[in-house]
């Protein structure tokens, strides 16, 4: 690598590590605050902001002084999400759920041991004032990463607690190794999977998996809102049906070829929902 291209891999690098910084949580940023993060001087984040500001990936609030995230940077997330087939498959087919059944519709794919949202559309409700486009979650403590770990398997189950990934968000976040293999096991029994309050208080979820043309789960889909509205010990046979139907459809949106749909064995309504 010669010392020209070596410096503009870096420059590269830094710009990019600059754009990171960013996030839901922090989503205005000082450029002593870039400094601080990236441990690079204030000369070159002030010089590279300037660069980035100028090509539209960051704008600078003219009250503040803040940085936040630009419309050159939305127009690449736009391009990278209409680029994905499976996004391209589900979008209007969420749309239509969400309308149809008043609650939130999810998808998400499996990457990099955690799920990646595609797309979320909002019923009437399960209503947010954000998207969940470009966030990610934990496996196994949603229901959309439930069905993405049974059909994984048991040891990359095992592995990924013994990884220490499996943290608690709630007293209902299954960090027991064991009370997991339980759970899956009912997953994959019924062809759905449920999350109540296991990532956030007073939410629900019930999801089904994705299948790509080679037969291994890709992604998930979810129906999702408040525990009020999903209401699962008397409906969770209902949504289970719903959201099972449409997930097949985009496995075979994907190419997968399904010969004969088995029926999911789900429980019989009761005062408590399963987990």
């Amino acid at each position: 690598m010669t010392t020209e291209s070596g410096a503009g891999t870096q420059a590269v690098e830094r710009a990019m590590s600059l754009l990171l910084c960013f996030s839901d949580e922090d989503s205005e940023l000082r450029i002593s605050e870039l400094c601080a993060r990236t441990g690079l001087g204030q000369s070159t984040v002030s010089r590279m902001v300037a660069s980035l500001d100028r090509l539209g990936f960051v704008v600078q609030d003219a009250r503040t002084g803040l940085y936040r995230l630009g419309p050159t940077s939305v127009t690449l997330g736009s391009v990278a999400l209409n680029s994905s087939p499976l996004f391209r498959a589900a979008r209007q087919l969420a749309q239509n759920l969400a309308q149809s059944t008043g609650l939130g519709v999810n998808l998400a794919e499996f990457r990099d041991d955690q799920l990646f949202y595609l797309c979320n559309f909002e019923g009437a409700r399960s209503p947010k004032n954000f998207t969940m486009a470009g966030r990610t979650a934990p496996l196994h403590a949603t229901g959309m990463g439930k069905a993405v770990l049974a059909d994984l398997g048991p040891d990359y189950v095992d592995a990924y607690y013994a990884a220490g990934r499996a943290d608690g968000y709630t007293p209902h976040t299954l960090t027991d190794l064991a009370a997991m293999h339980t759970a899956l096991a009912e997953v994959r029994s019924r062809g759905c999977a449920t999350e109540v309050e296991e990532l956030a208080f007073g939410r629900a979820c019930v999801a089904a998996p994705i299948r790509g043309r080679a037969g291994n789960v890709v992604a998930a889909l979810s129906l999702s809102g408040p525990l009020s509205e999903l209401d699962l010990p008397h409906r969770q046979q209902e949504w289970a049906l719903t959201v099972i139907e449409a997930a097949d459809e985009l496995s075979v949106g994907l190419g997968f070829s399904v010969t004969r749909a088995p029926q999911p064995r789900l429980p019989a309504a009761t005062a408590e929902p399963a987990r």
